[in-house]
Parts: structure tokens; sequence; C-alpha cells
């Protein structure tokens, strides 16, 4: 099917994972590395998640908080007591929970001027050019009234600065040790993937088909990493998705106690635009979902991830015990139609076979 899907939506590869239960029940990989070049893409390559990045900082956050290394109602000034001399007064009280759930009124990264050529530098280590981002992000005015909601990269970016400083950690490392090594992710690191000449994973393209050359700077730089810059083979990511799957079930088993998964998962409602977002998760309702108990809502957890050039794509159903990944290694305007149509087409298989 993934062959079939990469060649009707013009996509270089496709990778995607079915879990029902706690097993894979479908798995498989589509397509070419590189368009032009005939090596196949396999199961056992990395993928850029973008945006999915979003969830598993959320998690690490959860760790720290259930460590107590920090609270959910850590605000940004007793965390980043350096950066308030220059900090505006909306953003003292803002907590991290709340940066998180994009509530934190943090505007975009290119809003302000010259910002985003300076960060693109890459001047400093991750955590210095963090610093940086957020000492010029909370001098601004809000974008929106924090507590309204707003999607901000950046707020991901500060929330992560605040674990950092209060652990002495760096993000890369901390997500290692909380996330990636309890849940045995091996393949996850952050970038584009490639460590090798040539590049031995998928390339990113842009929407035109135009390979991209990986290396450092063929992805957003590490100022906003903790909001989009995690990559992993599909079967790494399924672990990080059964861990959330069996968490929001209140499975023993788990990173977490139930009361945290439930935190995580929760969507915030403080406004029309915005009910539906949780802790990096997007909670949605979807018919297809649903279980068959009578209390069955269709209740899912879903986010979408791309940096241009990858896309990522993941579904969570707790009611039916299932969770649905997909992935390609090309981004940009179109193609979330093109990768939402090869989740349709999973989604329309598992329900054929439920309801034949």
């Amino acid at each position: 099917m993934l062959e079939r899907e990469c060649r009707t939506q013009e996509l270089p590869a496709l990778a995607a994972m079915v879990i029902e239960g706690d097993r894979i029940s479908a798995q498989g990989v589509g397509g070419v590395r590189k368009q032009g070049d005939p090596t196949r893409a396999t199961l056992q390559d990395r993928w850029h998640l973008g945006s999915c990045t979003k969830a598993m900082t959320a998690t690490m956050i959860a760790a720290l908080v259930e460590s107590k290394a920090l609270k959910w109602d850590t605000t940004v000034e007793a965390a980043l007591p350096d950066l308030g001399a220059d900090m505006n007064a909306a953003y003292r009280k803002v907590t991290i929970e709340q940066l998180l759930g994009h509530r934190g009124g943090i505007r975009h990264e290119w809003d302000v001027p010259g910002l985003w050529d300076q960060l693109w530098r890459r001047e400093g280590t991750p955590t210095e050019e963090r610093r940086r981002m957020a000492k010029v992000m909370l001098a601004q005015e809000p974008k929106v009234k924090p507590g309204d909601y707003f999607y901000s990269n950046c707020g991901y970016g500060i929330a992560a600065l605040m674990a950092e400083t209060l652990t002495g950690k760096a993000w890369e490392q901390l997500i290692r040790e909380l996330v990636f090594e309890p849940l045995d992710m091996r393949s996850a690191g952050f970038g584009v993937p490639w460590d090798a000449v040539p590049p031995t994973d998928p390339w990113p393209h842009e929407r035109d088909g135009k390979s991209v050359t990986p290396g450092p700077f063929a992805d957003n730089p590490p100022s906003i990493a903790p909001g989009g810059t995690v990559h992993a083979t599909i079967t790494d990511w399924a672990k990080f998705a059964l861990d959330h799957l069996r968490g929001d079930r209140g499975e023993s088993g788990t990173l977490f106690s139930f009361g945290t998964y439930q935190r995580l998962h929760r969507a915030q409602r403080t406004g029309p635009a915005a009910d539906d977002y949780a802790l990096g998760w997007i909670v949605v309702k979807r018919p297809w979902a649903k279980g068959d108990g009578p209390a069955a809502t269709g209740r899912c957890l879903h986010h979408a991830g791309s940096n241009n050039s990858w896309y990522a794509l993941i579904w969570i159903a707790p009611e039916r015990n299932l969770a649905i990944l997909c992935t390609t290694n090309i981004g940009g305007d179109g193609i979330f139609p093109k990768i939402d149509h090869v989740m349709g087409a999973l989604i329309n298989d598992l329900s054929s076979r439920r309801h034949p």
C-alpha cells in the first residue's frame, strides 16, 4: 500500500506503523531515500519528526515534575531570574505548563526583526542559543494575553530553558535521560538524521521534490529544537506512542502515574480556537476512533510535525487501544493532505477489518 501511495501522492518515501493493544499489527516502508536515486528506504531508517517533538519535551518536563525538580506552576520569573531585568511584566507569572499548552503569549521567532537570522548562525551551545532567544522574546509585548492560545515554538524553547536552568543539564541530555533511554529509543537524536557520508538515511525534500543535502543547517536552529527537531526510526517513535497509549489507559509499567498522563492529555479550554490543545498533544474526537462501550466518544491524541522538508503524523485512539504513525521525507505547502490521505487509507483498512 505504501509503495502505491508513494506513486499516487508523489512522495519520495513513506513509513507507517499500526499498534493494536501492545503489539505492532502492521508496519511498512515504501519509496526511496532520495528522489532520483534507486536506494530504497528501510524500516531501520531514521525520520525527522518535526513538531511531534513537542509531546516528547512535555513528557520530559512531566518526568522532572514527578521527580520534584520543578512544578507545573513553576513560573518564568522564578526559573529565569537573570532575565528579569529585561522581561516584560506580562510573562513573569507565566507557568511552564502554560508554555507547553501554547498559552504563554509568546510570539513567533520571526516576529522580531533580525532574530531569526541571528539564531540561524548557531553561535554558542544549544542552551546559550535558547537563552539568547528567550531574552529577546521575553522582552516583547505578548502576541496574545497570557492564558489565551497562540502556537509558539519559542514557548517550547523557553520551557526547555527553564528546565535546563533548574537542573544544570541541557535539554538534549535531559530528554535522552528521561525519555529516550527509559523507552529504549536508541535511534533518537536531533536535527536531520545523518552521521555518514554519504548519508545512510532518507534525505529531506522541498515541496517541489528537490532534495536537501543533510547536515546541521538542513534543520531549524537549536533555539527552538525542543519544539521540533527530534529524529528516530518509526519503531522507536512507536515505543513513545505505546507508552502514551498505555498511560492513557492507566496501565502500570509506563513512565508515569496515571494522573500525570491525564494532565499531559487534558485539553485546556481557554478559547474557541484552542479548546483541543493539551501538553504537546491535540485532543480531538473522530468517529473511527470510537470504542464499543456506551460512553465512547472517539477521543484521540493527535499531532503533526514538519520542518518544511519532512512530515510526520501520529494518532492515538485510546478507546480502540490503537495508535497509527506515518512519516515522509518531503515537506512544505500541500504535503499535509497527501500524508493525511495515507493515514486515511490506513484507518479505512483497520475499519474494514473491524467491521467487514
